[in-house]
């Protein structure tokens, strides 16, 4: 007979997903009530219905629970908007996600994920962009567009987005954004020549 343990493991939606969500809604109340300088793992776990032991046992501590809490807000909720064009879905996704990233909840979540220990949140959090770029790439090939790869994408676009997010803390303007998109779109128009009756012209972009 299968214990427990292995019972909620082997079902979704079991024990372990509803005590994550339970954990994750009351750290989210707790930080839109204003009180995220005095959140602790106690309070989290008495609003949760939960023990600061389970908390403990499956986060280690508050850093790694915020910083958990704090990944979910990359994961797609809605598919990326779909202008009719690469270079304009880009366009729309990463105002979209600076605008998000840039406001205060959005900041200190990149830093509770940052702070982690856990390289593996880190590697979910690049897992959750290489996502959207594939999304993204995939819809320009049905249209017949000329698309770079998910790779280039991350090295010419969110590669300087996330630095620029994380440690030069300015002001990204909608220009800027077109310069990185028409980088990596161009690269790939020069590796990959557009056959006739291809849609890809980086001069759309300027």
């Amino acid at each position: 007979m299968a214990s427990t343990t292995n019972k909620e493991a082997a079902r979704p939606g079991g024990r372990s997903a509803r005590v994550q969500q339970a954990v994750h809604e009351a750290v989210r109340t707790l930080q839109q009530e204003g009180r995220r300088d005095a959140l602790s793992v106690p309070q989290i776990a008495e609003l949760a219905g939960v023990t600061p032991s389970t908390i403990y046992r499956r986060w280690g501590n508050l850093a790694e629970l915020l910083a958990d809490v704090s990944l979910e807000r990359l994961h797609l909720d809605t598919a990326p908007a779909d202008t009719g064009s690469l270079a304009g879905d880009l366009q729309a996704w990463c105002e979209q996600y600076l605008e998000e990233m840039t406001s205060v909840p959005g900041r200190r979540g990149l830093d509770d994920i940052m702070a982690s220990a856990d390289d593996e949140r880190r590697q979910r959090c690049r897992e959750c962009s290489e996502a959207i770029m594939q999304t993204l790439r995939e819809r320009a090939l049905a249209r017949g567009e000329v698309a770079p790869s998910v790779a280039v994408l991350m090295d010419t676009l969110i590669a300087p987005l996330t630095y620029h997010l994380l440690y030069a803390r300015g002001e990204i303007s909608p220009d800027r954004l077109r310069g990185w998109i028409t980088t990596a779109l161009t690269a790939c128009h020069a590796a990959h020549p557009p056959t006739p009756g291809s849609k890809f012209n980086p001069g759309e972009l300027d």
